[in-house]
């Protein structure tokens, strides 16, 4: 029933429980068996933390990781209140993915991803940034040879890594950065030919490392344009560019991709973005309005979603469900 749960809609859980069970259940009663159930997961994870903070580590399974990647991305689900300021349901819950690699040799063999386990909640950053050290430390994080944060430019993912010191090199997504580019290329000729040309060559500076040459192209697009007025809009073409020369400026020490593929190392972010997909096909749906519950049924997702068997091993260390010696 909880990985039921952790799968599809309390509705449909009902339904193929009464097949399997023979007895008639209403999707209430499974919310309420459900909730409870990860409520305990999310206790033992908050656990988990206190004894971290009193310098007892959790247990890891892990073996030396060659190469571990840390990746923190947002997800979308509705709340069942509406926020007072801006009359919206939708709220924001934060995602982890966690995956070792094999790094690649920099040229015709690529970066193999290999375990990859997650992490996801509805608390604020601060507090999601403990729970990252905490599964990051149970992932082999202080044995690790090379930890990477590939992530997105978002404010909040820079201020946790910082407070953290999760990882050796913080990496902007390559692709998240590249969707900047095709952006200012538009803002600067329209949805036109020369847009998607120009696009092409910052895109092919942007995957050699030399974000100096788009700095500078950026720029003189800046000047070409002149200063944001104030009542440009978020999409206006001068708000645009002067956004991205910022961004790119910023993050510049991140975007050294050519080096990094050297290495033999990611630099797109894909098992982050998959893995809010996975918890977003859980919680988002138009007609799913969630209240506290959702705390305990994003734990049991990543529970299950995890690829390091401790789904299996969280049940088995329950009386109910130990095998006979």
């Amino acid at each position: 029933m909880a990985r039921e749960a952790a799968e599809k809609t309390f509705g449909i859980v009902a339904r193929c429980l009464q097949e399997d069970w023979d007895r008639p259940l209403a999707a209430m009663q499974i919310q309420r068996w459900a909730e409870a159930l990860g409520s305990q997961v999310v206790a033992q994870r908050q656990a988990e933390q206190i004894a971290f903070e009193q310098g007892q580590p959790p247990v890891s399974l892990e073996p030396q990781p060659e190469l571990l990647v840390l990746g923190m991305d947002g997800g979308r689900y509705q709340s069942r209140d509406k926020n007072p300021q801006t009359q919206s349901r939708w709220r924001e819950d934060k995602v982890l993915s966690i995956t070792s690699y094999r790094p690649g040799n920099g040229k015709d063999r690529p970066p193999q991803a290999l375990v990859a386990t997650l992490l996801a909640t509805t608390v604020a950053s601060e507090e999601f940034g403990k729970l990252v050290r905490v599964e990051a430390e149970r992932r082999g994080l202080p044995r690790a040879k090379v930890v990477l944060n590939l992530s997105d430019g978002g404010p909040w993912i820079d201020g946790i890594d910082r407070r953290e010191g999760l990882a050796d090199f913080r990496i902007i997504d390559f692709y998240h950065a590249a969707e900047h580019l095709y952006a200012s290329a538009k803002a600067l000729h329209g949805n036109t030919p020369q847009a998607y040309l120009q696009w092409q060559e910052l895109k092919g500076w942007l995957w050699e490392g030399n974000t100096g040459s788009v700095i500078n192209w950026l720029g003189q697009a800046h000047a070409q344009l002149g200063p944001v007025q104030s009542e440009d809009a978020k999409d206006h073409p001068r708000r645009v560019i002067a956004n991205d020369l910022e961004y790119f400026k910023e993050h510049q020490p991140h975007m050294n991709y050519g080096e990094y593929r050297r290495r033999g190392w990611p630099i797109g972010s894909g098992p982050t973005e998959a893995a809010v997909k996975q918890f977003n096909k859980r919680v988002k749906g138009t007609e799913q309005f969630w209240g506290d519950g959702i705390e305990a049924i994003l734990a049991l997702r990543a529970l299950w979603r995890s690829e390091d068997q401790r789904w299996e091993r969280y049940w088995m260390s329950k009386p109910a469900y130990r095998k006979a010696a």
